[in-house]
């Protein structure tokens, strides 16, 4: 066995003669096991709501998205839709017509985003799997019905029944100025054929309707669209069919996957993610003077023992390695245990759900998602090793000069 490490493991389970550097190490190993436990629950809660919020994304978001780099809308003639359906990869298509308009059901009103869509929008999108009440009916008949997010339902006090419409106004396109204010706004009418809930952003927001309902209600002409989204066959060949679309629709298009379609929020998740990894580094860093502390008063109990060993021939560098090995030995074990109890505190939110979210009815979940990820541990486990090295690297190098460089006469 590695002389260093057997002295130094002996002196790790022993007890000291002073109580005090008992207390400090204990307190070393708590302050390390609690920083690695915090880490990893942390890390691993944002892995879940990171997971969870693109889950939900996913459902309503298109793999691509084609709109406009410049204006509003674009047309989409045959050619294009053509080329779209034609290559390698494409699973399907759908046009959409997205406007803001006034919503009015009975004696209440809201601003909300119109959002038509053709038949080929359950296909694209998971529309069907987001649904908390009624069905989805998007194919324009005699009565025309759309599908409304729940926040937007519950604003207005919308229930699933065929004797109130919701009312929808819009200014006319034409931007003419006329005598009579009414002769100036579209109004029609629908029913609510479905509700869905996706996330609040889009709960709050959408009303989605037939392609054709929208393309009449705002003035748009024939193949006039705000955008057109797409489903890939395989999601790891996103990029290269964004590259392709790209070559073939030149660059008057703005063409981005689902990651790109809410790119600052993504950012900014990752951002508070790091933020919050950093605070509790340094928190871990502040723990580890305690090993510095405890090492420290180690050498100058042992200070007797280094002189025995010097004399029975052990070089300075053995020395050195047995506080050296001492406070990997704490930081050690104290990461072992953190990484521990870190997942067993993390499993037992996965089974059981003790931590719920407050007034947990608005959320599409009810407690905090959790991910544990090998990347997490491997940073951890790292991040902890350097800290644990520097934390018994600073002693020695301090106190080196008085302990293990005294020649035997002063000794």
């Amino acid at each position: 066995m590695n002389l260093p490490f057997f002295i130094a493991f002996r002196y790790f389970k022993a007890r000291r003669s002073r109580h005090i550097i008992n207390w400090i190490s204990r307190i070393s190993v708590a302050g390390i096991t609690l920083g690695t436990m915090t880490l990893i629950i942390v890390l691993s809660v944002f892995n879940g709501l990171d997971h969870l919020i693109r889950s939900l994304f996913s459902s309503f978001d298109p793999d691509i998205k084609i709109t406009a780099l410049e204006g509003k809308t674009f047309n989409a003639d045959s050619v294009l839709l053509n080329q779209l359906g034609a290559m390698p990869g494409v699973a399907n298509y759908c046009q959409i017509v997205e406007e803001n308009a006034l919503l009015k059901y009975r004696d209440r009103q809201a601003i909300a985003t119109i959002k038509g869509v053709g038949p080929e929008f359950t296909q694209v999108s998971g529309i069907d799997s987001l649904l908390v009440d009624g069905e989805v009916r998007l194919t324009p008949g005699d009565t025309p019905m759309g599908v409304i997010g729940k926040e937007l339902a519950g604003e207005l006090g919308i229930g699933l029944n065929f004797i109130n419409p919701i009312h929808v106004y819009v200014p006319k396109r034409t931007g003419r100025i006329m005598l009579n204010p009414l002769q100036a706004i579209n109004h029609r009418y629908l029913f609510p054929s479905g509700v869905f809930g996706v996330q609040q952003d889009y709960d709050s927001k959408y009303l989605i309707v037939p392609l054709d309902f929208a393309r009449e209600f705002f003035d748009y002409a024939k193949g006039e669209v705000s955008g057109i989204e797409l489903k890939v066959t395989d999601a790891r060949q996103t990029q290269e069919i964004i590259n392709k679309i790209s070559v073939v629709l030149g660059k008057d298009f703005k063409i981005v996957d689902r990651l790109g379609q809410h790119a600052d929020f993504y950012r900014v998740m990752s951002s508070e993610k790091w933020a919050i990894f950093l605070i509790l580094s340094f928190i871990l860093i502040v723990a580890s003077f305690n090993t510095i502390s405890s090492l420290t008063l180690l050498m100058l109990e042992k200070k007797a023992d280094m002189r025995t060993l010097r004399s029975l021939g052990a070089s300075q560098i053995k020395i050195r390695q047995v506080f050296l090995w001492e406070g990997l030995l704490v930081t050690g074990v104290g990461m072992l245990i953190g990484l521990i109890l870190g997942a067993l505190v993390c499993l037992i939110q996965q089974q059981f759900g003790i931590i719920r979210f407050p007034n947990s009815g608005s959320f599409v979940v009810n407690v905090y998602p959790v991910r544990m990820l090998l990347t997490d541990f491997l940073l951890v486990m790292m991040l902890v090793g350097v800290i644990g090295y520097f934390a018994a690297w600073v002693p020695l190098r301090v106190l080196k000069k008085r302990y293990f460089y005294t020649d035997s006469a002063e000794e």
